[in-house]
Protein backbone atom coordinates (compact mmCIF):
# COMPACT_ATOMS: atom_id res chain seq x y z
CA UNK A 1 0.00 0.00 0.00
CA UNK A 2 1.26 3.69 -0.75
CA UNK A 3 0.30 6.78 0.94
CA UNK A 4 -1.47 9.87 -1.51
CA UNK A 5 0.36 11.25 -4.46
CA UNK A 6 -0.12 14.54 -3.22
CA UNK A 7 1.58 13.57 0.90
CA UNK A 8 4.30 12.24 -1.58
CA UNK A 9 5.00 15.02 -3.30
CA UNK A 10 5.87 17.14 -0.33
CA UNK A 11 9.42 17.69 0.97
CA UNK A 12 10.26 16.16 4.19
CA UNK A 13 10.99 18.72 6.77
CA UNK A 14 14.68 18.46 7.71
CA UNK A 15 14.33 19.89 11.84
CA UNK A 16 13.47 15.93 12.47
CA UNK A 17 15.88 14.88 10.45
CA UNK A 18 18.90 16.61 12.18
CA UNK A 19 17.45 16.13 15.72
CA UNK A 20 17.39 12.66 15.12
CA UNK A 21 21.36 13.01 14.33
CA UNK A 22 21.14 14.94 17.94
CA UNK A 23 19.74 12.52 19.69
CA UNK A 24 22.45 9.93 18.61
CA UNK A 25 25.32 12.76 19.70
CA UNK A 26 23.31 14.13 22.91
CA UNK A 27 26.95 16.03 23.44
CA UNK A 28 26.41 18.37 20.16
CA UNK A 29 25.41 21.70 20.02
CA UNK A 30 22.42 22.54 18.33
CA UNK A 31 22.13 25.82 16.68
CA UNK A 32 19.84 24.41 14.65
CA UNK A 33 16.40 25.03 16.30
CA UNK A 34 14.30 28.32 15.37
CA UNK A 35 13.01 29.04 19.23
CA UNK A 36 14.58 31.41 22.36
CA UNK A 37 16.28 30.54 24.96
CA UNK A 38 14.54 32.74 27.20
CA UNK A 39 10.86 31.96 28.94
CA UNK A 40 7.33 33.17 28.73
CA UNK A 41 6.13 36.25 31.22
CA UNK A 42 5.13 35.58 34.48
CA UNK A 43 1.73 37.47 33.56
CA UNK A 44 1.23 34.07 31.06
CA UNK A 45 1.14 31.87 34.13
CA UNK A 46 -1.25 34.24 35.93
CA UNK A 47 -3.66 34.81 33.60
CA UNK A 48 -3.24 30.45 32.97
CA UNK A 49 -3.75 30.06 37.07
CA UNK A 50 -7.32 31.42 36.65
CA UNK A 51 -8.61 29.40 33.98
CA UNK A 52 -10.62 26.01 34.28
CA UNK A 53 -12.18 26.15 37.46
CA UNK A 54 -15.93 26.17 35.89
CA UNK A 55 -17.01 23.42 33.57
CA UNK A 56 -17.90 25.76 31.12
CA UNK A 57 -14.56 26.79 30.48
CA UNK A 58 -13.90 23.76 28.88
CA UNK A 59 -16.49 23.90 25.95
CA UNK A 60 -15.74 24.95 22.63
CA UNK A 61 -15.61 28.40 21.78
CA UNK A 62 -15.92 30.62 19.09
CA UNK A 63 -13.30 29.59 16.11
CA UNK A 64 -11.97 33.29 15.71
CA UNK A 65 -10.48 33.17 18.88
CA UNK A 66 -11.91 34.77 22.63
CA UNK A 67 -13.55 38.47 22.76
CA UNK A 68 -10.91 38.90 25.56
CA UNK A 69 -7.93 38.53 22.87
CA UNK A 70 -9.75 40.00 20.45
CA UNK A 71 -9.18 42.99 21.86
CA UNK A 72 -6.02 42.97 23.41
CA UNK A 73 -5.00 41.68 20.07
CA UNK A 74 -6.58 44.80 18.42
CA UNK A 75 -4.60 47.36 20.57
CA UNK A 76 -1.56 45.80 20.06
CA UNK A 77 -2.23 45.85 16.06
CA UNK A 78 -2.46 49.41 16.53
CA UNK A 79 -0.17 50.52 18.97
CA UNK A 80 2.72 48.23 17.36
CA UNK A 81 2.20 47.74 13.67
CA UNK A 82 0.05 50.75 12.65
CA UNK A 83 -2.90 48.50 11.58
CA UNK A 84 -6.07 49.85 12.71
CA UNK A 85 -8.34 47.14 12.33
CA UNK A 86 -11.87 47.64 11.01
CA UNK A 87 -14.34 45.42 11.51
CA UNK A 88 -16.41 46.39 8.55
CA UNK A 89 -13.36 45.61 5.82
CA UNK A 90 -10.94 42.81 8.36
CA UNK A 91 -11.26 40.44 11.09
CA UNK A 92 -8.55 39.44 13.71
CA UNK A 93 -8.76 35.07 13.66
CA UNK A 94 -6.51 33.13 16.19
CA UNK A 95 -5.22 30.30 15.59
CA UNK A 96 -2.98 26.94 16.75
CA UNK A 97 0.37 29.17 15.61
CA UNK A 98 1.01 30.64 12.32
CA UNK A 99 1.69 28.09 10.93
CA UNK A 100 -1.94 26.85 10.95
CA UNK A 101 -2.93 30.33 9.33
CA UNK A 102 -0.96 29.87 6.46
CA UNK A 103 -2.22 26.87 5.82
CA UNK A 104 -6.09 28.11 5.91
CA UNK A 105 -5.40 30.80 4.02
CA UNK A 106 -3.87 28.70 1.11
CA UNK A 107 -6.97 26.40 1.43
CA UNK A 108 -9.27 29.45 1.42
CA UNK A 109 -7.34 30.99 -1.65
CA UNK A 110 -6.06 28.36 -4.15
CA UNK A 111 -7.76 25.74 -6.37
CA UNK A 112 -5.78 22.82 -7.41
CA UNK A 113 -2.96 24.26 -9.85
CA UNK A 114 -3.32 27.83 -8.74
CA UNK A 115 0.18 29.59 -7.85
CA UNK A 116 1.89 31.29 -5.00
CA UNK A 117 4.80 33.22 -5.51
CA UNK A 118 7.56 32.90 -2.32
CA UNK A 119 10.68 33.91 -1.94
CA UNK A 120 13.83 32.71 -2.37
CA UNK A 121 15.03 31.49 0.30
CA UNK A 122 11.28 30.24 1.52
CA UNK A 123 9.67 28.86 4.89
CA UNK A 124 10.16 25.39 4.18
CA UNK A 125 6.96 24.96 5.93
CA UNK A 126 5.28 27.78 3.66
CA UNK A 127 6.37 25.30 0.05
CA UNK A 128 4.89 22.61 2.52
CA UNK A 129 1.62 23.93 2.89
CA UNK A 130 1.16 25.00 -0.71
CA UNK A 131 1.39 21.94 -2.14
CA UNK A 132 -0.26 19.95 0.38
CA UNK A 133 -3.06 22.30 -0.81
CA UNK A 134 -2.90 20.52 -4.39
CA UNK A 135 -1.44 24.18 -5.48
CA UNK A 136 1.87 25.13 -6.82
CA UNK A 137 5.33 27.24 -5.31
CA UNK A 138 7.09 29.66 -7.67
CA UNK A 139 9.77 31.18 -6.17
CA UNK A 140 11.02 34.57 -6.80
CA UNK A 141 14.71 35.11 -6.30
CA UNK A 142 15.91 37.90 -3.94
CA UNK A 143 19.44 39.88 -4.12
CA UNK A 144 22.32 38.92 -2.77
CA UNK A 145 21.07 40.30 0.71
CA UNK A 146 18.31 38.13 0.31
CA UNK A 147 16.61 41.32 0.20
CA UNK A 148 12.97 41.50 -2.09
CA UNK A 149 13.13 42.15 -5.65
CA UNK A 150 9.88 43.40 -6.82
CA UNK A 151 10.69 43.28 -10.42
CA UNK A 152 11.71 39.85 -10.22
CA UNK A 153 8.28 39.25 -8.38
CA UNK A 154 6.25 40.69 -10.97
CA UNK A 155 8.17 38.60 -13.24
CA UNK A 156 6.63 35.30 -12.43
CA UNK A 157 3.19 36.73 -12.10
CA UNK A 158 0.55 34.92 -13.87
CA UNK A 159 -3.01 34.55 -14.39
CA UNK A 160 -2.97 31.55 -12.08
CA UNK A 161 -1.33 33.49 -9.16
CA UNK A 162 -3.38 33.96 -5.85
CA UNK A 163 -0.93 35.43 -3.66
CA UNK A 164 2.53 36.37 -2.88
CA UNK A 165 4.25 35.70 0.11
CA UNK A 166 6.32 37.62 1.77
CA UNK A 167 8.75 36.99 5.14
CA UNK A 168 10.36 39.99 7.62
CA UNK A 169 12.10 39.31 9.59
CA UNK A 170 13.04 36.57 7.31
CA UNK A 171 13.60 32.86 8.02
CA UNK A 172 15.84 31.41 7.17
CA UNK A 173 17.66 34.82 5.79
CA UNK A 174 17.46 37.23 8.69
CA UNK A 175 16.76 40.17 5.87
CA UNK A 176 14.71 42.83 7.10
CA UNK A 177 12.25 43.94 3.95
CA UNK A 178 12.67 47.00 3.35
CA UNK A 179 9.38 49.41 3.73
CA UNK A 180 9.30 50.61 0.01
CA UNK A 181 10.11 47.47 -1.63
CA UNK A 182 7.13 45.81 0.64
CA UNK A 183 4.97 48.79 -0.53
CA UNK A 184 5.52 48.17 -4.35
CA UNK A 185 5.17 44.09 -3.83
CA UNK A 186 1.60 45.45 -1.63
CA UNK A 187 0.88 47.72 -4.41
CA UNK A 188 1.54 45.41 -6.98
CA UNK A 189 -0.99 42.70 -5.31
CA UNK A 190 -3.31 45.17 -5.38
CA UNK A 191 -3.33 46.15 -9.06
CA UNK A 192 -4.01 42.52 -10.28
CA UNK A 193 -6.29 41.20 -7.69
CA UNK A 194 -4.18 39.17 -5.72
CA UNK A 195 -3.44 38.69 -1.43
CA UNK A 196 -0.37 39.46 0.00
CA UNK A 197 0.29 37.54 2.60
CA UNK A 198 2.62 38.84 5.00
CA UNK A 199 4.41 36.61 8.00
CA UNK A 200 5.39 38.84 10.81
CA UNK A 201 6.59 35.83 13.13
CA UNK A 202 9.95 37.45 13.96
CA UNK A 203 8.34 41.28 13.95
CA UNK A 204 10.33 42.10 17.38
CA UNK A 205 13.82 40.70 16.39
CA UNK A 206 15.34 43.75 14.76
CA UNK A 207 19.26 44.81 15.60
CA UNK A 208 21.03 48.38 14.72
CA UNK A 209 17.42 50.50 14.84
CA UNK A 210 16.28 48.58 11.85
CA UNK A 211 12.44 48.63 11.76
CA UNK A 212 9.84 46.27 10.92
CA UNK A 213 6.83 47.01 8.56
CA UNK A 214 3.39 45.81 8.20
CA UNK A 215 2.15 46.11 5.37
CA UNK A 216 -1.44 46.33 6.60
CA UNK A 217 -0.61 49.47 7.36
CA UNK A 218 -0.45 51.30 4.19
CA UNK A 219 -3.18 52.64 2.51
CA UNK A 220 -5.53 50.79 0.72
CA UNK A 221 -4.18 47.70 1.64
CA UNK A 222 -7.36 45.82 3.76
CA UNK A 223 -8.79 44.51 0.93
CA UNK A 224 -6.30 42.12 -0.06
CA UNK A 225 -3.55 42.02 2.52
CA UNK A 226 -3.39 38.81 4.88
CA UNK A 227 -0.63 39.34 8.14
CA UNK A 228 0.42 36.61 9.96
CA UNK A 229 1.89 36.55 14.19
CA UNK A 230 2.91 34.65 16.61
CA UNK A 231 3.72 34.71 20.19
CA UNK A 232 5.90 31.01 19.59
CA UNK A 233 8.65 33.38 19.03
CA UNK A 234 8.50 36.72 20.97
CA UNK A 235 6.96 35.74 23.96
CA UNK A 236 8.67 31.89 23.79
CA UNK A 237 5.12 30.40 23.88
CA UNK A 238 6.29 27.83 20.91
CA UNK A 239 4.36 24.59 21.96
CA UNK A 240 1.47 26.04 23.53
CA UNK A 241 0.79 26.89 19.76
CA UNK A 242 -1.18 29.98 19.57
CA UNK A 243 -0.52 32.68 16.91
CA UNK A 244 -3.29 34.66 14.91
CA UNK A 245 -3.99 36.74 11.69
CA UNK A 246 -5.64 39.68 10.37
CA UNK A 247 -7.46 38.90 7.66
CA UNK A 248 -9.82 40.46 4.32
CA UNK A 249 -13.28 39.87 5.48
CA UNK A 250 -14.17 38.36 2.65
CA UNK A 251 -11.98 35.50 3.86
CA UNK A 252 -13.86 35.02 7.24
CA UNK A 253 -16.38 32.59 6.02
CA UNK A 254 -13.50 30.48 4.44
CA UNK A 255 -11.22 30.77 7.40
CA UNK A 256 -14.58 29.91 9.51
CA UNK A 257 -14.98 26.46 7.48
CA UNK A 258 -10.96 25.52 7.28
CA UNK A 259 -10.79 26.08 10.77
CA UNK A 260 -13.96 24.09 12.77
CA UNK A 261 -12.73 21.54 10.31
CA UNK A 262 -9.16 21.25 11.42
CA UNK A 263 -8.88 22.66 14.56
CA UNK A 264 -12.87 23.68 16.31
CA UNK A 265 -11.36 26.61 18.21
CA UNK A 266 -8.00 27.71 19.51
CA UNK A 267 -6.99 26.08 22.71
CA UNK A 268 -8.39 28.33 25.03
CA UNK A 269 -5.67 27.53 27.87
CA UNK A 270 -3.45 28.78 24.98
CA UNK A 271 -5.26 32.31 24.41
CA UNK A 272 -5.48 32.82 28.04
CA UNK A 273 -1.48 32.32 27.67
CA UNK A 274 -1.84 34.94 25.08
CA UNK A 275 -3.62 37.71 26.78
CA UNK A 276 -1.56 37.24 29.67
CA UNK A 277 1.90 37.77 27.12
CA UNK A 278 0.42 40.88 25.93
CA UNK A 279 -0.25 42.21 29.47
CA UNK A 280 3.71 42.08 29.81
CA UNK A 281 4.07 43.38 26.50
CA UNK A 282 7.17 44.12 24.28
CA UNK A 283 8.76 45.58 27.21
CA UNK A 284 9.40 42.30 28.93
CA UNK A 285 10.84 40.97 25.30
CA UNK A 286 13.11 43.80 24.47
CA UNK A 287 16.39 42.98 27.07
CA UNK A 288 16.04 39.66 25.34
CA UNK A 289 16.16 40.71 21.68
CA UNK A 290 19.10 43.13 22.84
CA UNK A 291 21.34 40.18 24.30
CA UNK A 292 20.46 38.59 21.04
CA UNK A 293 21.99 41.49 19.10
CA UNK A 294 24.79 40.93 20.72
CA UNK A 295 25.14 37.39 20.37
CA UNK A 296 24.08 37.71 16.21
CA UNK A 297 27.64 40.24 16.08
CA UNK A 298 29.71 37.65 18.34
CA UNK A 299 28.56 34.35 15.39
CA UNK A 300 29.34 37.37 12.68
CA UNK A 301 32.63 37.64 14.34
CA UNK A 302 33.27 33.76 14.55
CA UNK A 303 32.59 33.37 11.21
CA UNK A 304 34.80 36.26 9.52
CA UNK A 305 38.22 34.31 9.39
CA UNK A 306 36.50 31.80 6.67
CA UNK A 307 36.78 34.67 4.58
CA UNK A 308 35.31 33.69 0.92
CA UNK A 309 34.51 29.95 2.29
CA UNK A 310 32.04 31.05 4.25
CA UNK A 311 29.69 34.04 2.66
CA UNK A 312 27.05 35.43 5.33
CA UNK A 313 24.88 38.88 4.87
CA UNK A 314 24.96 40.50 8.65
CA UNK A 315 21.48 39.76 8.68
CA UNK A 316 19.24 42.78 10.52
CA UNK A 317 16.43 40.39 11.57
CA UNK A 318 14.99 36.89 13.24
CA UNK A 319 17.70 34.83 15.09
CA UNK A 320 19.47 33.17 12.05
CA UNK A 321 22.41 33.46 9.84
CA UNK A 322 22.30 32.22 6.15
CA UNK A 323 26.15 31.05 5.04
CA UNK A 324 27.13 29.89 1.58
CA UNK A 325 29.56 27.46 1.81
CA UNK A 326 32.43 26.91 -0.98
CA UNK A 327 32.09 23.23 -1.03
CA UNK A 328 30.58 20.83 -3.03
CA UNK A 329 30.01 18.69 -0.13
CA UNK A 330 26.15 17.90 -0.15
CA UNK A 331 24.34 20.15 2.25
CA UNK A 332 23.25 17.27 4.44
CA UNK A 333 26.28 15.68 4.33
CA UNK A 334 28.20 18.35 5.76
CA UNK A 335 25.43 18.72 8.45
CA UNK A 336 26.28 15.08 9.63
CA UNK A 337 29.52 15.24 9.70
CA UNK A 338 29.56 18.68 11.56
CA UNK A 339 27.17 17.06 14.31
CA UNK A 340 28.98 13.43 14.50
CA UNK A 341 32.84 14.81 14.09
CA UNK A 342 32.63 17.99 15.68
CA UNK A 343 29.69 18.30 18.22
CA UNK A 344 27.78 21.15 16.46
CA UNK A 345 24.30 21.21 14.44
CA UNK A 346 22.88 23.76 12.04
CA UNK A 347 20.01 23.06 9.33
CA UNK A 348 21.08 22.78 5.37
CA UNK A 349 19.64 25.19 2.98
CA UNK A 350 18.24 22.86 0.86
CA UNK A 351 15.12 22.38 2.55
CA UNK A 352 14.69 26.59 1.79
CA UNK A 353 14.95 25.55 -2.07
CA UNK A 354 18.62 26.71 -2.04
CA UNK A 355 20.78 25.29 -4.92
CA UNK A 356 24.28 24.86 -3.51
CA UNK A 357 25.57 23.94 -0.12
CA UNK A 358 24.19 26.17 2.48
CA UNK A 359 23.71 26.19 6.53
CA UNK A 360 20.73 28.06 8.50
CA UNK A 361 22.64 28.64 11.95
CA UNK A 362 20.00 29.77 14.71
CA UNK A 363 21.48 32.01 17.52
CA UNK A 364 17.92 31.96 19.16
CA UNK A 365 17.81 29.13 21.29
CA UNK A 366 21.02 29.14 23.39
CA UNK A 367 22.64 31.87 26.03
CA UNK A 368 25.43 33.47 24.81
CA UNK A 369 28.40 31.38 26.38
CA UNK A 370 26.93 28.40 24.93
CA UNK A 371 26.52 29.67 21.49
CA UNK A 372 30.36 30.82 21.42
CA UNK A 373 31.30 27.37 21.94
CA UNK A 374 29.00 26.29 19.24
CA UNK A 375 30.19 28.83 16.58
CA UNK A 376 34.12 27.77 17.86
CA UNK A 377 32.69 24.38 17.12
CA UNK A 378 31.01 25.11 13.67
CA UNK A 379 34.00 27.52 12.36
CA UNK A 380 36.68 24.70 13.51
CA UNK A 381 34.89 21.54 11.35
CA UNK A 382 34.06 23.84 8.63
CA UNK A 383 37.90 24.75 8.27
CA UNK A 384 38.70 21.00 8.81
CA UNK A 385 36.18 19.83 6.28
CA UNK A 386 36.74 22.33 3.78
CA UNK A 387 40.27 22.07 4.47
Amino acid sequence: MTGSARMNAVQSPVIPDVAALLRECPDAISLGQGVVHYGPPPQVFEAVSKFGRQPTEHHYRDAAGTADLHSELARKLSQENGIDVDPETQAIFVTAGSNMAFYHIVLCLCDPGDEVVVMSPFYFNHEMAITMANARVVVAATDSQYGLQPDAVEAVLSPRTRAVVTISPNNPSGAVYDAKALRQINDMCRQRGIVHISDEAYEYFTYDDVQHTSPASFRDSAEHTVSLFSFSKSYALANWRVGYMVAPRWLLRGLQKSQDTILICPPVVSQHAAVGALAAGRAYCQPFIDELGRVRSMALDHLAPLGERCTVPTADGAFYLLARIDTDVAPMTLVERLVREHGVAAIPGSGFGLDGCYLRIAYGALHGDTVAAGMERLVNGLQTILA
